[in-house]
This record gives structure tokens, sequence and C-alpha cells, in this order.
């Protein structure tokens, strides 16, 4: 008796939907990275070279110089590092540990204006996967080698 009672109230329980227990797939995560990079976090507003009319969307988040700067003197990064593609040196994972926590792989903190991000796990990862999946820009081409004179 007590066990049909049990099996009874646990079919009147609601049940868990698998779709939302289930981890997002692949695309899923980088399709909510680009909307959090794009529509949240603002990224390209430091990340990507400016022109009179906004971002230079061509060159999205390949880093840029900061067009602003404080008043008063303090620590600050006059350039924005390139995202696409992943930061140097990071992986995809110390990227999310990163956006959680503000832990930078070597140690070192970031320096004004990047906010001190507290993303949560999914959103941190959603984020990581985006720029992951973004081509890494290609590096800036090296001065020419001009022979000295004798």
């Amino acid at each position: 008796m007590i066990l049909a009672a049990a099996l009874a109230l646990g079919a009147c329980a609601p049940q868990e939907r698998a779709a939302e227990t289930a981890a997002p797939t692949r695309e899923a995560l980088v399709q909510r990275g680009e909307y959090l990079v794009l529509a949240v976090a603002g990224c390209n507003d430091c990340h990507t070279p400016m022109t009179p009319q906004g971002p230079d969307m061509t060159r999205q988040l390949v880093g840029a110089d900061l067009s602003f700067a404080p008043l008063n003197p303090q620590p600050w990064a006059p350039h924005a590092p390139a995202l696409a593609g992943l930061p140097e040196g990071y992986t995809e994972a110390q990227l999310a540990h990163f956006l959680q926590t503000g832990e930078r792989p070597t140690g070192v903190p970031t320096a004004p204006p990047m906010p001190p991000y507290r993303l949560n796990a999914e959103d941190a990862a959603a984020v990581s996967a985006y720029l992951a999946q973004m081509p890494r820009p290609a590096a800036p081409a090296a001065a020419p080698v001009t022979p000295s004179a004798p």
C-alpha cells in the first residue's frame, strides 16, 4: 500500500524536461555568446577599431587603440587586445575563468577601462565559445628591413 502511494505521488510530481537538463549544443552556446558580446557586454566599444560612424565591423574584435583616457592619472590600458580567436595566451577555459573571476592566466590584473566582469559559468562559456570560433586576426606585417649605410 505504501509502495502504491509512493508511485502515485511520484507520478503526480512535476517531471524535468530533458531539454532543460541537457547541455546546450556548441551552436547554441556560440549563438548565446554572440548575443552577449554584441548586445550586452559592449566588447566592440573598445576591442574593435572605431570609425567616425562607430565600430568598424569589418575588423570586429581584432584589438584597437582606445580613443579615450581618464582625466586623472591612474593605471590605464591605452590598447584593447584582440578577442577574436581568443585573446593571446588564453585557452577557452581560461577565458571563461577570467570572465567569472577577473583572474588572468598570468596572474597580472587587468587595467582599466576593462571592467571586472563576474559572469556566471554558462554565460562565460558562451562568450568564450563565440570568441574562439571567430577567425584570429592576422599579425601586423613587419616593417621592411633596410640595410644600414656603411
